[in-house]
């Protein structure tokens, strides 16, 4: 494999899409059905049965397709270690180290630290972008190109997933998401710079850019899944997402 190019951004999560992803004109939407995704990921007859999708998900041995993507992800919601208001502070740590990291200078401390917060993060949101990119970053520094292409992949499939479920170009046509934050690292990774959630209706939130861009004003996201898992003494709190100080997409040859 060819060695990556890093490109500077001021945001994020990568932006750059693997050569093989479809575009979102050409990608068909699939709005989550709740009866379909229950069956087909509870069953071991079917592809998408999902311990064996996350099996292939940590083990990183097989690629996973678009669609394997699509049900391991909204398959989560039917998992006991999906608890979406549950604090992870692993993410934080790793939030907290990039914030020290000479991008183009890390040491090998801060890397290996990015990379055993990751791995904990994981366990309470395996999907998260901001620490799937991160995590594809400190391999890739760590000059270990199979596993910097696997998180790089997963990166790509879970946004990939998230885009197949609508267009997010209005109400009725919303993004689903299983936590807030993807909300915003979604938007972040197309480049897009943005203002506060705005709630619409009890399902569905609205993310405003903070200018129009190719004709468009922002972003709606279906936040049902999340609220559905709320505890009755939580206070839903918006995690923006983060900042850094040049942390790069990065692209393959």
């Amino acid at each position: 494999m060819n060695r990556i190019k890093r490109l500077f951004i001021a945001f994020v999560v990568v932006a750059v899409m693997t050569t093989t992803a479809l575009s979102a004109q050409e990608r068909e939407v699939i709005v989550p059905n709740e009866d379909d995704i229950l069956a087909k990921t509870l069953s071991t007859a079917s592809p998408y049965y999902y311990t064996n999708l996350m099996l292939k998900y940590r083990l990183g041995t097989e690629s996973l397709s678009e669609l394997e993507y699509y049900y391991l992800y909204y398959g989560f919601l039917y998992q006991e270690q999906y608890k979406p208001f549950a604090e992870n502070t692993a993410l934080d740590s790793m939030l907290t180290i990039m914030a020290d990291i000479d991008p183009e200078r890390p040491t090998v401390w801060q890397l290996e630290a990015l990379i055993e917060r990751g791995l904990e993060a994981m366990e309470v949101d395996p999907f998260n972008p901001k620490m799937l990119n991160m995590l594809a970053y400190a391999y890739g520094c760590l000059d270990d190109p199979h596993r910097e292409k696997l998180y790089f992949d997963h990166l790509n499939g879970i946004l990939s997933a998230i885009e197949m479920s609508g267009t997010g170009l209005k109400e009725g046509d919303a993004w689903h998401i299983l936590m807030f934050s993807h909300a915003y690292d979604m938007v972040a990774s197309k480049g897009y710079t943005y203002g506060e959630a705005r709630i619409i209706s009890r399902t569905t939130e609205f993310v405003p850019l903070m200018r129009k861009q190719d004709g468009i004003k922002g972003f709606y996201f279906d936040y049902s899944r999340v609220y559905r898992n709320k505890p009755d003494d939580v206070t839903i709190k918006r995690d923006r997402t983060w900042q850094i100080n040049g942390l790069q997409p990065q692209e393959y040859n």
